[in-house]
């Protein structure tokens, strides 16, 4: 069976989607990636207010140029509380495709695809990837165990293997690039195209601060720790003095509290929004409290460069 590439899925020029990223996804890459012939993708949740998101798109669709896509990810279960409006902005301004994280996407699917809107899934094991392909997602965007914030648990050639030969939808790849060479593997493992996200915190057109950015290109992979500090769920950040002291695991207390079949979608919805207020103070400001979310592959980030340089290090 012959299955699309990301290419085709999304009219690009070239085989990479510049990830989702909390805060640091904003227009300005965006627009620079599709002039540099790919997609670029921004969570919902980085806009306060609808009016913010609607006018991001607007933006974007003004400065589309051929070869180029942009998207949306929206966070799809309850933690969200915007989630349904925003699925509806996305659906009236009829943006390219729409990545789905955390939840079922049968109504995001289902909405999308009445307006002509692509919608990928993230998915970390076959087992979501079959309720997702039962449902009409067009493609699996698969998490590994070398991707940035919320990984999942499995090997990016163990995982897109499975999927690709288990599964009737093209795989998306994510975690694991940050060079040509990379890239490589993951399309010769049977991935139609590629999902990356940390090597682009330090472009110049990031939204986050000098520092933070400075932070991607003085760390390596080894610096990489999983907390769940930010959300409940393990989480990758950069392992700073500040981590360090605070530590990453939950404390007993959290840890009971999400047991408890009553508390715990409250336990983590409060973790989530603690946790992401952190992390937007981090990007934002500087302060002794620093939470910087990445991923291992920042061990090739050098310098702070513009997306564009980026985009050219990674694919041809």
């Amino acid at each position: 069976m012959i299955k699309p590439t990301l290419t085709t899925l999304l009219k690009i020029n070239r085989p990479l989607i510049m990830a989702p990223m909390f805060l640091v996804s904003n227009t300005k890459m965006v627009i620079e990636g599709m002039k540099a012939g790919v997609a670029g993708c921004i969570p919902a949740l980085n806009y306060r207010t609808l009016e913010e998101l609607r006018a991001s798109i607007v933006e974007l669709k003004g400065a589309k140029v051929p070869g180029g896509s942009f998207g949306y990810n929206l966070i799809v279960n309850k933690s969200n509380i915007k989630y349904k409006d925003q699925l509806a902005v996305l659906c009236e301004e009829k943006v390219d495709f729409i990545i789905t994280s955390l939840g079922s996407p049968e109504e995001t699917i289902r909405m999308a695809h009445k307006v002509g809107i692509k919608v990928f899934c993230d998915v970390t094991d076959l087992s979501f990837a079959k309720k997702v392909e039962s449902l009409g997602a067009d493609a699996l965007i698969a998490v590994n165990n070398l991707a940035g914030g919320h990984r999942g648990n499995l090997g990016p050639e163990e995982l897109i293997r499975e999927l690709d030969s288990k599964t009737t939808l093209p795989v998306i790849s994510a975690g694991g690039v940050s060079t040509k060479q990379d890239l490589d593997k993951m399309l010769s493992y049977g991935a139609v195209g590629v999902s990356v996200g940390s090597p682009f915190i330090a472009s110049v057109e990031s939204g986050v601060s000098e520092e933070y950015k400075r932070a991607c290109v003085d760390y390596g992979a080894k610096d990489i720790v999983l907390t769940e500090k930010i959300s409940g769920t393990p989480c990758t950040v950069i392992n700073t003095p500040y981590v360090q002291k605070v530590g990453t695991q939950q404390s007993w207390i959290e840890r009971t509290l999400s047991k408890n079949k009553t508390l715990k979608k409250w336990v983590k919805m409060i973790r989530y929004v603690l946790g992401s207020n952190a992390v937007t103070k981090a990007a934002t400001e500087v302060t002794y409290k620093t939470v910087w979310v990445a991923g291992p592959t920042i061990e090739n980030t050098k310098a702070i460069l513009p997306v564009s340089v980026i985009v050219d290090s990674l694919v041809v």
